[in-house]
């Protein structure tokens, strides 16, 4: 197995390929490199481990310990800042009790993506504009940066927390299952390329990623907004309609276009010519275009809902993500907000 990549990568960034460069040349960079491998199965999958893999178990433990942080601080943050909130704005039962799980996605998201876009273009990390730099100077079990170690150990513990959330805490909805697939995928892919060093890759992934849930969070709370107190408020309903439209352009732009372009090609093509022998080719890009699949899964969500509202079904803006569990039969509050409910529907005042 190779031991190192190349010492250097080419005299500048390479361009960005088009869709049909990525199929061809990862196809077949994907075909070339099943062709070589020999020795393909488990026991090249244990060796691959046993050399590859670095991630002590008390990395493990202070990731579990930081997954419950964070389930604690959104129970905090709920009980005292999001509820009380909701309260004094006086919105209407169906929004209280789903605003306090918007509120907390966002306020971690807007965290998490501003953080990312330091490392990419606060600092001398060139992931961005030069995609296959992620591979130069790959080594077995080379020392991750502690500014991006920082950024694993946040994300990794919050989607560990999400698993759980999306599970027992947050409202169940009609693609609650891909969401929880997607979790699993997301913690895996944190996790395991932590451990292979892949973690240049990524924090470009992550950037990529955080900026749709900050949009799609920041739409939601608008939703909830604009109908408060009694009234209409015309700020929210404008920004809930700006922010739906700069939601479903940047799903595409990032997570559709940049994505495949930048990540799947550089690491189903140019992986390969940086480490020829590259641990866990298959798995890594498999995962990643689960990951994009999923993707396209959510857009066809997304331009199905567009398509409504230019057609006329829909004629208000109500719900960003209009394929939720088909509340007006039943609405439920997700399980951590039950009690706020109770609460408003006894407050007079509703």
């Amino acid at each position: 197995m190779a031991a190192a990549g190349t010492a250097a990568g080419p005299a500048g960034p390479e361009p960005m390929p088009s869709y049909a460069q990525l199929v061809q040349r990862g196809w077949g960079s994907a075909l070339a490199a099943a062709r070589g491998c020999a020795d393909c199965g488990w026991g090249l999958a244990r060796r691959g481990l046993a050399e590859h893999a670095h991630l002590a178990p008390p990395e493990l433990l202070l990731l579990a310990l930081c997954a419950l942080g964070w389930t604690a601080l959104r129970s905090a943050a709920t009980s005292r800042l999001f509820r009380p909130l909701a309260k004094r704005c006086r919105l209407q039962p169906r929004d209280a009790a789903k605003m306090p799980e918007s509120a907390w996605k966002f306020l971690f998201y807007l965290g998490a993506w501003s953080y990312s876009t330091y490392l990419l273009f606060g600092t001398d990390y060139p992931f961005f504009h030069d995609p296959p730099s992620v591979f130069y100077d790959w080594k077995t079990g080379m020392a991750v940066p502690r500014d991006i170690a920082v950024a694993y150990l946040l994300q990794g513990s919050f989607y560990g927390h999400s698993i759980y959330a999306t599970l027992y805490l947050d409202a169940w909805r009609k693609d609650s299952v891909v969401m929880l697939i997607h979790h699993v995928v997301t913690l895996v892919l944190i996790i395991s390329s932590y451990a292979f060093r892949y973690h240049k890759v990524g924090i470009l992934v992550l950037f990529l990623h955080d900026i749709s849930d900050v949009q799609l969070e920041f739409t939601k709370l608008n939703v909830y907004f604009k109908s408060r107190g009694g009234s209409h408020h015309r700020l929210h309903a404008l920004a809930a309609d700006l922010g739906c439209l700069s939601f479903s352009l940047s799903w595409f732009w990032f997570r559709l276009y940049w994505f495949p372009l930048k990540v799947l090609y550089a690491t189903s093509h140019c992986s390969l010519r940086s480490v020829p022998d590259i641990p866990f080719y298959f798995f890594f890009n498999a995962l990643l275009l689960l990951l994009t699949l999923m993707n396209l899964y959510w857009f066809l969500y997304i331009v199905a809902f567009a398509a409504k509202v230019l057609t006329g079904q829909v004629r208000e803006l109500k719900d960003v993500r209009e394929y939720d569990t088909a509340e007006a039969l039943s609405p439920k509050p997700s399980k951590a907000e039950k009690p706020l409910r109770n609460g408003l529907v006894k407050d007079k005042r509703f």
